[in-house]
């Protein structure tokens, strides 16, 4: 039976298994250390090394070998860990490393496990279970990690295994990072070894505080619910303290003002300073970097931000330069409309306008490894096709910026090195997957390569990616494979995300396969990054505050008719689709424009912002209690049903489609819609997902995701076949 493509993207969770990935250089450039699994239908994945000076693997870690080819058991707490990252895949989805990079530290269905980078040899530590994020202490003496909510520490040799911190409740956890740290502000650790190996840092939290929320899974009615801990917006959090943890036992609260500055949103500590902080206010317009002195846990204010609207958290930073200079990234109002993102260390700005920094991904010696795109900030329009995101790098002590680019052409890179070795990852428009090559910094000669064993898709896609309209919003049109202009005007399928953190019109050609797919359906699929998504200034970013709904959808609509005047889109037949952010998009959009929208597909919308997370929703929305109008604005529902719906509009057709087990936008969301349809009279369809979370990564679940959406879209808009 051929391979039809919705099949072939379920298989290869859209492509990216075999793909190398995590990668870490030794410090002396002599070796890289990354995940693959053996093939592009393979959800294991192994750890690799590869030798830069001949381009020699082996396998330092191979998941079944050490398993026994037993199946893997994965604890609830290592589920949540994967569900707050979005890691769907199996075997060794993360390890860490000593600071030499000689031996690394992983978890396999709970049990701890090293590798020796050097002879590819691994073997597991007799320890409690199940184990959740074990890290090698710098020096590689010793190996931190988490079981049933206490901080534990073994010696390499698996001697000596003693528990640093416990529990003192059921609610609380030593060094794993809560809920709302995890799922918004990407922080996913909860402790920081010190680089002398001898203390860590670790973050307590206590949950007790946050309200309960259940998730029944109804297709097992005998099963016990689950009992989750859910900060919903103006709701409480939970509290997270901070401590130095010795080797000797030795016990130190780290102190700041945690009443003003409740969100821990980064940790750093390298040899470079002290561990340095990054605390927020709950509204998240004043941050402060504190230093913490490691003797006493006191804390003293290195600088504090503020921000009108909100101050955005970024990757990377805050850290310390080799000098003890403060690296960060932040927005400046004072360069041109709309303001610009850029790199600082110190008082000094180390980039102009010209870029918008995404991202630092390496401080070395004398220069900043960091990603970006084209800013608006310039004064200028926009020159580069949208979607490009490239790595640079530039002095600590100012000068140049360079690109560091392997080819030509708008593309998507990210980046990592060590000892003068750079591993670059590339993908581009012209070729489906992405490449990677091994540069040698001094010049940027190539030097090696990191094979992907992904498989290439069925169909090829060569997306239009652009500026639409007045505001000139980064879009991407996908016509069907062979299209003629003879062919007339096609029915417009919207597949957005469209809201913050979700940037989809982005230069790698398998970003746009599923839109090739839809279009050789016989539509005209547009992608549309309006207002809110990231990637081109902080103005653009912040035009969402109290006004999510209004601006989000008007930036759709103004795209959508801007591309008409340039490609066949027949308006009178256009449906929308999209999960997540994408799902509330596409339900607000028939719900408040069927004037322009006539079909909607809604994967796990949120429906009700006072259903959703207080770091989140807040920063957007401001709280229930201080702002209900925004909550009522933004919200498809109020208390008594629909919000701010027309009930004489045009009922448009809706599919609504949400996992029972989702912890993220639970499922009340979905069916608290689907009863304000009903009690409006409006007809709608739900599809339930019985055991699926918010990622939807099941390989079964996301082919017949794919094939009832475009059977649902043709009925709705009236398409033939």
């Amino acid at each position: 039976m051929a391979t039809t493509f919705p099949r072939q993207h379920a298989r290869t969770h859209r492509f990216t298994l075999g793909t190398p990935r995590s990668f870490t250089v030794a410090p002396d450039g002599s070796r890289v250390v990354f995940l693959r699994s053996r093939s592009g239908s393979d959800l294991a994945n192994l750890l690799w090394v590869q030798e830069v000076a001949n381009g020699q693997e082996w396998i330092a870690a191979d998941p079944e070998e050490l398993l026994g080819g037993a199946a893997e058991e994965l604890s609830p707490e290592e589920r949540a860990r994967r569900e707050r990252s979005r890691e769907g895949t199996a075997g060794v989805v993360g390890y860490a490393t000593d600071s030499s990079v000689r031996m690394a530290a992983f978890a396999l269905s709970g049990r701890l496990f090293t590798a020796d980078l050097l002879s590819g040899r691994s073997q597991e530590l007799p320890t409690p279970t199940p184990v959740v994020d074990p890290r090698p202490s710098p020096d590689g003496q010793h190996v931190a990690y988490v079981t049933g909510g206490a901080l534990r520490v073994v010696t390499a040799t698996g001697k000596d295994d003693r528990a640093l911190a416990e529990p003192e409740a059921e609610t609380v956890t030593w060094g794993l990072a809560e809920f709302i740290a995890a799922e918004e502000m990407s922080r996913i650790r909860g402790y920081w070894w010190s680089p002398d190996s001898d203390r860590l840092l670790v973050a307590r939290a206590d949950d007790a505080p946050v309200r309960r929320w259940t998730i029944a899974d109804p297709a097992n009615p005998q099963a016990e619910p689950a009992r989750v801990a859910y900060p919903a917006a103006g709701t409480e959090n939970a509290e997270v303290t901070l401590h130095l943890l010795g080797l000797d036992g030795s016990r130190t609260e780290v102190v700041w003002d945690r009443e003003r500055y409740p969100y821990l949103a980064r940790a750093h500590w390298s040899d470079a300073g002290p561990p340095l902080l990054l605390v927020q206010t709950r509204d998240q317009r004043e941050a402060v970097y504190l230093s913490v002195d490691t003797a006493t846990g006191a804390t003293s204010i290195t600088l504090t931000e503020n921000d009108p609207i909100w101050l955005e958290l970024f990757g990377g930073v805050p850290a310390w330069a080799p000098d003890g200079e403060l690296i960060r990234i932040t927005d400046r109002a004072d360069t041109a409309e709309g303001g610009a993102r850029v790199l600082m260390a110190g008082a000094r700005p180390l980039t102009s306008p010209a870029l918008h920094v995404r991202a630092v991904l390496d401080i070395g010696d004398d220069d900043v490894l960091f990603s970006a795109s084209e800013g608006d900030g310039n004064g200028s329009a926009r020159r580069r096709a949208p979607g490009d995101i490239g790595v640079y790098r530039v002095p600590l002590a100012g000068g140049e910026v360079v690109r560091i680019a392997d080819e030509d052409g708008p593309h998507l890179a990210s980046a990592a090195r060590g000892g003068g070795t750079l591993v670059l990852s590339t993908a581009t428009l012209s070729r489906p997957g992405a490449r990677v090559v091994l540069l040698r910094e001094s010049d940027s000669a190539r030097i090696g390569a990191v094979e992907s064993y992904a498989e290439t898709p069925v169909l090829a896609t060569a997306p239009r990616l652009l500026h639409a309209g007045k505001r000139r919003i980064p879009a991407a049109v996908v016509l069907p494979t062979g299209y003629r202009e003879s062919d007339g005007p096609l029915p417009v399928l919207m597949d957005p995300y469209g809201g913050p953190h979700g940037q989809r019109v982005v230069a790698a050609h398998n970003a746009h396969l599923t839109a090739q797919w839809f279009a050789d359906q016989g539509f005209a699929v547009v992608t549309a990054d309006g207002r809110g998504t990231p990637g081109h200034s902080p103005g653009w970013e912040k035009a969402v505050a109290r006004r999510l709904a209004s601006v989000t959808l008007d930036d759709q609509v103004e795209a959508l008719r801007a591309l008409a005047e340039d490609f066949p889109l027949d308006l009178s037949r256009v449906g929308i689709r999209g999960w997540s952010y994408g799902g509330y998009l596409a339900a607000l959009a028939v719900l408040r424009r069927p004037d322009v929208f006539h079909a909607a597909v809604a994967g796990a919308p949120v429906t009700d912002w006072r259903l959703y997370d207080t770091h989140y929703t807040e920063r957007y929305c401001g709280t229930p209690q201080d702002d209900p109008e925004v909550y009522a604005e933004s919200s498809l529902l109020t208390d008594e049903g629909l919000s701010l719906v027309d009930a004489d509009s045009p009922h448009r057709p809706m599919m609504i489609i949400h996992g029972l087990a989702d912890d993220n936008v639970v499922v009340a969301h979905a069916l608290r819609l689907s009863s304000a349809l009903l009690a409006a009279g409006r007809a709608h369809e739900v599809l339930p997902l019985s055991g699926v979370t918010h990622m939807a990564s099941g390989a079964e679940v996301a082919e017949n995701l794919l094939l009832l959406q475009v059977g649902f879209l043709k009925r709705s808009l009236g398409m033939a076949g």
